[in-house]
Formats: C-alpha cells, structure tokens, sequence
C-alpha cells in the first residue's frame, strides 16, 4: 500500500516536472539542445511504460503485503496462544499458592486460638485455685476470730456474773448491818466520813481506780468538791458523774422517833422530805455542769433502810429527779447502778477490739477490691486478645472472599498490565489484526 503510493506521487512529480519543461521549452531550446532532444523524444510512450512498470510494482508490493499480513496474523495468532497458555499457567500456579498460603494462615490460627484458649484456662485454673485459697483462709481466720470473740465474752460475761453476785451477797451482808451502825452516827463528821468510805468501797469493788476520781473538783473555776466522780467515756470525749454520799441524820431519827410513837407522823415526814429535797438541790448546783459533767448526779444513801423510806415517799424521788436532775440509789441500787457502768466499760473494750476486727476486714476488703481490679484488667486484656483474634479470623474470610472472587479471565485481564513495557508492541498489533 506504501509503494503504491510513493510509486504515485512520483508520476505526480514527473508530470510536473514535465509541464514546467514544456512551459519553458521555447526559451530554453536555443540554449540547451539536451532540453530540444529531450522534447523531441517519445515522452507519452515512455509514460505509458512507466506508469506499466508502476502497476506492475504495485500488484507486485500488494502481493507482498498481503503475504506480509497473513504471516503477522498468524504469528500473531501464535503468539496470543501461547500468551494465553503462559497466563493460565501463571493463574493457576498463583492459586495454588495462594491455596497453599490460606491453608497455612488458617492452620496457624487455629493453632494460636488453641494456644491461647489453653493458656486462658490455665489462667482461669489458676485463678479458680487462689481464689478458694483465699477464701479457705479468711473463713479459717473468721472462724477463729470468732470463736476466740465468742471465749473472751463468755468469759467477762462469768467474770461479770461473778463479780455482781459477789458484790449483791457482800452489800446484802453489809446492808444487814448497816441500820445497826446508823444508830451510832452522832455527828456530821462522823456520818459523812463513813458514808464515804461505803461508797468508796463500792467503787473500789465494782471499777478500776482509773475510772473513778477521789474528792474532785467537776465545776471549771470553782473550789467546790464532790466525794467522788466516776469517768465516762463519750464521743466528745470524757465526761464526769458526780456522787455525794448523805444522811439527814435530825429528820431520820424524828421520822424513826414519829414511826415508833405515832405522835407528830405527818410533819416528821414532811421534814424528811424537805431535807432529802435541800441535799438533792445542793447537789445540783455545785457538782452539775455539762459538758464537763454528765447532765445529772447521784445521791447516795448509805443504809437501805433510809433508801427504802424515800422510795416509799410518793413522787420525792420522781421529783428530785426532774427537777434537780439528781438520782438516788442505796447500797444496793448503786451497786446495780456500778455494775451497769462496769459492762458499760467491758463492751467499750469489746468495741474497741471490734474495731480492730473491722480494720481487719476492711484491709481484706481492700485487698479483694485490688485482686478485682486486677480481675477486671485481666479481662480487658483477656478481652483484646480475643478482638486480635476475631479481627484476624475477619481478614481471613476476607482473603478467603477475595481468593474466590479470583478468576483466570481476571487474572489474565490485570497480570499482563504488571509487564506493560513487555506487550506495548503487541496490542496494537492485535488490534490492527482485528480490524482487518
């Protein structure tokens, strides 16, 4: 198709060449005879002979095209099949390994999704074991605590029994003699010195010396003086409880008198009150002042028959109890009275020691708090571990869809473009081989 066309342009030229010779044959002929022999020649039939050898030439190149065509369409041909068979050869080998390397990547996590199922059980064994280690030993320790909390209150509760029964049988004996020994009181001193020691006595007998205070001033800046104060503990802190020992010996013996004659009862026992009523007043404003004092005092009466004859006396002691925040108690009551204190102070210690029970739970509280903290971390991790591992199994179904999508028309559709520079001279050579 190319020789042709040159083979034409040629004739286009040397018809050209041939009218501008012809143009300029009258001016030339005179100066060049080559140019007269020239024009003088058989120009048409060598034309004629040329434009045969020209015909001839091109049905010889289109013969030569033709075959040329016919050989690159079926080296073209050739080359596409064996490109093809290359490329499903390459397919199928990547598939293979592709195959090969799934099987691995799937073989490999089930191996660590085991491994580690493994070592999460071991850890939950594990754990399992020290936590009912840990339980076992804190019952053990409960178990103990209680039964030696459970020895030590049996124990101060026959303490307790003992010195109380101990102490109503020596205030029953003493309580015996004590109207014979009223009758020889004959003057203050003498009643208030031995008022005083009964009470004392009761004091030493019931509480520890720390807990009582001799002959005490309770009221902050004044010199008045209580017999005794027994020390209470409070949550402010500490505070006292006045006691004053008395007997209205005058109105006593004209009460006693007034029983035995019948004569002068009603005044007798009027006097009686009033005095038991002025001791009860006078108590109150010397020795009471909360907060350093308790919020009421006791009267003690040393003989029980005296105690017994205010307690028969209706509303006296409801009255000085209200009005003078003062109570009365005789040997016996007061001893009630101490004995109370005295389990009052026991069960202080058993709250103390109570408390350091409740430390100690508390510091084991504290203790389970951390090992659950570390439980939860645990977990956490425990838990992002089985993330990485589900997140693993997603991209392996992910690689698995992707490996099923893959097919050896896409294979051959997107391999040939990694080797572009390769076949750049190939396609358009089958697309011409198309066109024609």
């Amino acid at each position: 198709m190319i020789p042709a066309l040159i083979a034409l342009q040629l004739l286009t030229l040397v018809a050209i060449i041939v009218l501008l010779l012809r143009r300029s044959a009258s001016t030339a002929q005179a100066e060049d005879p080559r140019i007269a022999q020239l024009l003088a020649a058989d120009l048409p039939g060598q034309f004629t002979r040329l434009d045969a050898r020209s015909q001839s030439l091109d049905q010889h190149l289109r013969g030569e095209l033709s075959q040329l065509r016919t050989d690159t369409a079926a080296a073209s041909a050739s080359l596409r099949t064996e490109v093809l068979t290359n490329i499903e050869t390459l397919g199928h080998s990547l598939q293979s390994k592709l195959e090969i390397s799934r099987t691995a990547a799937a073989n490999q996590a089930t191996e660590s999704r085991e491994a580690l199922h493994s070592r999460l059980g071991e850890l939950r064994s594990g754990q399992s074991e020290h936590l009912e280690t840990l339980r076992k030993t804190v019952e053990e320790r409960l178990d103990k605590l209680n039964v030696t909390n459970a020895a030590k209150l049996d124990e101060m509760r026959q303490t307790v029994d003992e010195k109380l029964h101990a102490g109503l049988g020596e205030m029953t004996k003493l309580s015996a003699g004590v109207d014979d020994l009223s009758r020889i009181f004959t003057n203050v001193k003498s009643r208030g010195t031995i008022g005083e020691v009964m009470l004392e006595t009761l004091l030493k007998q019931m509480l520890a010396t720390s807990q009582f205070e001799k002959n005490a001033k309770p009221k902050a800046g004044s010199n008045e003086v209580v017999e005794f104060v027994v020390k209470l503990p409070t949550p402010n802190g500490e505070a006292l409880l006045p006691i004053d020992s008395k007997f209205p010996r005058e109105a006593w013996e004209r009460l006693e008198t007034a029983y035995q004659t019948g004569v002068d009862l009603v005044s007798a026992g009027r006097a009686f009150e009033t005095a038991i009523r002025n001791e009860g007043k006078k108590i109150c404003e010397k020795y009471i002042a909360p907060p350093r004092t308790t919020s009421f005092a006791i009267m003690f009466l040393p003989t029980e028959g005296l105690y017994a004859e205010v307690m028969r006396r209706d509303g006296l002691q409801t009255d000085i109890q209200q009005n003078c925040h003062v109570t009365i108690a005789g040997p016996s009551t007061l001893s009630a009275i101490l004995s109370s204190f005295q389990m009052g102070f026991h069960m202080l210690q058993m709250q103390e020691k109570g408390d350091e029970v409740w430390k100690v739970l508390a510091g084991a509280r504290k203790e389970f708090g951390t090992f659950e903290t570390l439980m939860d971390k645990m977990t956490d991790d425990v838990g992002k571990v089985q993330g990485t591992i589900d997140k693993l199994g997603v991209r392996t179904r992910a690689i698995n869809r992707t490996l099923r999508d893959v097919s050896v028309e896409d294979t051959q559709t997107s391999l040939p473009s990694s080797s572009k520079a390769g076949f750049d001279g190939l396609l358009p050579m089958l697309a011409a081989s198309d066109d024609e």
